[in-house]
């Protein structure tokens, strides 16, 4: 316990895994959080002069099953393994962590989900200005970036690292992260980021990479190598490169836009996302790959010309895009297998299957290098005959997940391996040989050659026939009816057989860490391999994705008009029942005649369909897929923000209108001409007549400011209506519905003109709401709507209020009140005669039971 103690204090924040024997142990709080999380039983032991511990542990050979639950729950859990034999010491056996797995730096398949990455962010804070380091350990992808407190938000909301560490004397308040770890102050430090990045890329400088002026990037990237080191992570020679995210280069969209159009991720359980919808990948790089797309699309028009240029080659050679897609799927996770060869963690039937995947790529290369509107793709492919037939020939034809198990290394690599191989296979009939060979030249009949743990293999001889032993024959032990011998002969094989298991153990062990070395000088290159098949594995999915759900290739401009003719939502039309069409809309904005269109019309039309689609439609162009239109011209847009949806953040004291506001004044403070807003309902989390105020002012703003975005403002202020009078270039359109029987009907087309009616009474009713609420609720609109427009407020409310006493008797929710009320609406009073109303009196009262 003293041991133990020692190297927990080295490790306070972990949850100590203490190897004892055949088992890992934990104790005290370790063991309580262990038996809770992993549903093991929680024991208690003597403890020197303490009355009790806690204690709980698993099988050693179970950890690749415990581990993953640990790790998931957001634990760091420190590994503590015996460094040497315990036959071997008379002493306490040595003990210390090997490794401290965290959810940032997890290697293990069952912890890592193949279709997304595993990042570890770091973040380095100065004077509002961040810098940051993204680091997936198991793909060795390694991202470095730099800029303000949004961007920093932006790629938390982009990436989801599992893990950001960050400087002990900062604060950091990220809730939707789950593991968040403070590091010593000196690991962010300029000087010992630059020696640690220089040494580990063998470089003089950054400039290679570029980040040579991001001075907090670069101090966040050496912090990763910091915890790279604490964490006992040494093996990763397949961190080969640092690549620059520069905010420039892709679509700006805040962390509200990118959860607002539930590209990724919805905060809603259940719900289909844009991600979900497009990903129909063949393999996990694919996947990766297409992730960081939708949340980063690109702003180079000749990049995204040049990826729809390879879609729409794969939309039209069906028989290649079908024998890419096919192989690509039987590929194995290439950048995942460049992580494991590092570090060592690759079995030898990972081993085999990247054989296998290297000869498949040869395989595609060799079948699309000819093909020209995708040669810049293929080229980039390395020609692997070398690599894959060296590995071919040295691996068995069937290795096994762990290298103890044998059968490793191919018959004919090295001669020793196959004697001792030999050996174990013909042991039976080299002793039966033996047996035969000693009898007839000693004479001897019926001799017996076994084996025991004593003095290992004997040849036992009754006593009727030990006057026949030869004389170099060594006795070693006297039984009852016979005697036992030992030969010069036995003894060699003996030595032989039982040394051959562990030499033929270390023999194939060094040959498959010699196979590991070899493939290390070609870390480099199996990823770029694996990023090109990701790429044309994202690029054939979008021509798969083209060609099953109609989308067509958009037309990308440099002009700053966006024109989508009957735009279909990408996620909606694909929820729809069987049968069921979506109804496709037509939207242009151009900043010259049409820079703002107003949508009005009443809730559940699909206004928020129509913004959102709007925004996924340049989204999908953008990232290189074909859009979800009859057709589209897309100017290319260099910023998308977006304002639905109302959302409390209470734990930060914040309203929904709060929350509201600071969205939309970040939107007012980062415009530019090619940004493309989509605002809905602004300013219904106050009063009428505040939100009205607040509406106008910012569509004026937009409107008569030197910058002029594209905007769809969705509202259900009608007033605003009123605004294309006076500003030219603000449209009304209105998303129209058809009134039949006192019920609506949405027709879900968007149409020219404002909408007069809100329609909020009708959707009230079809949501179930009390009869009662929706009779009064009609009652109080028509005494608003007739009330004089410049009538005081107060005035207002007097006359429901009035209406409201005289008609109290009959607003009962009694079912006895509602029939009267029923039947003296029906009665004629002009022909009823006294008698008959003094009849129809005394049958009232008795109802009310008078």
């Amino acid at each position: 316990m003293q041991q133990y103690n020692s190297i927990k204090a080295k490790y306070p924040d972990a949850l100590l895994l203490f190897r004892v024997g055949d088992f890992y142990e934990t104790f005290g709080d370790d063991a309580i959080r262990c038996s809770k999380i992993l549903d093991i039983v929680l024991t208690k032991r003597a403890n020197g002069s303490a009355s009790h511990i806690e204690l709980a542990g698993f099988p050693h050979h179970a950890l690749d099953t415990y581990l993953p639950k640990l790790v998931r729950a957001g634990l760091r859990v420190a590994i503590c393994d015996q460094l040497e034999d315990p036959k071997l010491t008379k002493t306490i056996v040595k003990r210390g962590v090997t490794e401290l797995v965290t959810p940032g730096v997890a290697l293990n398949d069952e912890v890592l989900s193949s279709k997304t990455n595993n990042f570890l962010m770091a973040v380095h804070e100065s004077e509002n200005q961040y810098g940051i380091a993204l680091l997936d350990i198991s793909t060795g992808e390694f991202l470095v970036s730099e800029g303000n407190k949004n961007h920093f938000h932006k790629l938390v909301q982009s990436f989801r690292p599992s893990e950001i560490i960050y400087q002990k004397r900062k604060k950091l308040d990220l809730p939707e992260v789950k593991s968040l770890f403070q590091i010593e102050d000196w690991a962010f430090q300029l000087d010992y980021a630059m020696d640690k990045l220089t040494q580990h890329f063998k470089v003089k400088s950054l400039k290679g990479f570029g980040i040579e002026n991001l001075r907090l990037g670069t101090i966040a990237a050496g912090a990763v190598f910091s915890y790279l080191d604490e964490t006992h992570h040494f093996d990763i020679q397949h961190i080969t490169q640092i690549q620059r995210l520069d905010e420039n280069s892709f679509v700006w969209m805040d962390p509200f836009t990118i959860r607002n159009l539930e590209l990724i991720h919805s905060p809603h359980p259940d719900s289909v996302t844009l991600l979900n919808i497009l990903d129909k990948t063949s393999s996990a790089m694919g996947a990766r790959l297409l992730n960081r797309w939708i949340v980063m699309p690109l702003k180079d028009i000749e990049k995204i010309k040049a990826r729809h240029e390879v879609v729409d080659y794969f939309l039209k050679k069906d028989e290649k895009r079908i024998f890419l897609r096919e192989k690509i799927s039987s590929i194995s996770d290439l950048e995942r297998m460049a992580g494991k060869i590092s570090t060592g963690r690759i079995t030898p039937r990972q081993l085999l299957s990247l054989a296998q995947s290297l000869q498949t790529t040869s395989e595609i290369k060799e079948n699309l290098e000819k093909e020209k509107s995708i040669s810049f793709l293929i080229d980039q492919l390395d020609d692997w005959t070398k690599v894959y037939t060296h590995l071919l020939t040295q691996l068995s034809e069937d290795p096994p997940h762990q290298i103890g198990k044998g059968n490793v290394i191919a018959e004919g690599i090295s001669e020793e391996l196959d004697h001792l191989r030999g050996l174990q296979n013909k042991g039976k009939n080299y002793l039966e040989e033996l047996r035969i060979r000693e009898s007839e030249k000693s004479g001897i009949p019926n001799l017996k050659v076994s084996f025991n743990n004593v003095f290992g293999y004997y040849i036992e001889v009754r006593n009727t026939h030990k006057d026949k032993v030869p004389q170099d024959w060594i006795r070693k032990q006297t039984l009852v009816n016979a005697e036992r011998y030992i030969t010069a002969e036995l003894k060699e094989y003996e030595n032989q057989i039982l040394g051959a298991e562990e030499r033929i153990l270390a023999l194939e062990t060094n040959l498959f860490s010699a196979l590991l070395e070899y493939l290390s000088d070609h870390l480099t290159s199996i990823q770029n391999s694996a990023q090109i098949l990701a790429q044309l594995d994202v690029l054939s999915n979008f021509a798969e994705l083209a060609m099953q759900n109609h989308y067509v290739r958009p037309k990308m401009t440099d002009k700053l008009d966006l024109l989508i003719e009957d735009g279909r939502h990408p996620v909606i039309e694909k929820l729809l029942k069987p049968g069921e069409n979506y109804i496709a809309n037509s939207v242009a904005l151009a900043p010259k005649e049409q820079q703002i269109i107003m949508i009005t019309g009443p809730n559940m039309s699909g206004k928020s369909a129509l913004l959102r689609q709007t925004a996924l439609i340049v989204i999908m162009a953008q990232i290189g897929c074909f859009v979800s239109a009859k057709s589209a011209e897309i100017g290319i847009v260099d910023k998308i923000f977006t304002r639905v949806g109302a959302s409390d953040n209470i734990s930060s004291g914040e309203s929904t209108f709060m929350v509201e506001m600071n969205e939309t004044a970040s939107i007012l403070n980062n415009l530019s001409e090619r940004s493309l807003i989509l605002l809905d309902e602004i300013g219904r989390g106050t009063s009428t007549y505040d939100g009205i105020s607040i509406a106008w002012a910012i569509s004026e703003f937009l409107h008569e400011g030197k910058i002029r975005p594209k905007t769809l403002f969705a509202t259900h202020y009608h007033e605003l209506n009123e605004m294309t009078k006076s500003f030219p270039r603000i449209r009304n359109f209105n998303v129209s519905v058809k009134e039949a029987n006192d019920t609506i009907l949405f027709m879900r087309k968007l149409v020219a003109g404002g909408s007069e009616h809100s329609f909020g009474i009708h959707v009230a009713k079809m949501a179930g709401m009390p009869h009662w609420v929706l009779k009064r609720a009609n009652e109080v609109l028509k005494t608003l709507e007739n009330s004089q427009v410049n009538e005081k407020i107060a005035d207002k409310t007097k006359k429901i209020t009035e209406e409201n006493m005289q008609l109290s008797f009959f607003q009962l929710d009694d079912p006895i009140l509602e029939s009267i009320r029923e039947e003296l609406i029906g009665l004629d009073i002009n022909t009823l005669t006294p008698v008959e109303a003094l009849m129809k009196l005394n049958e009232i009262k008795r109802k009310l039971g008078k």
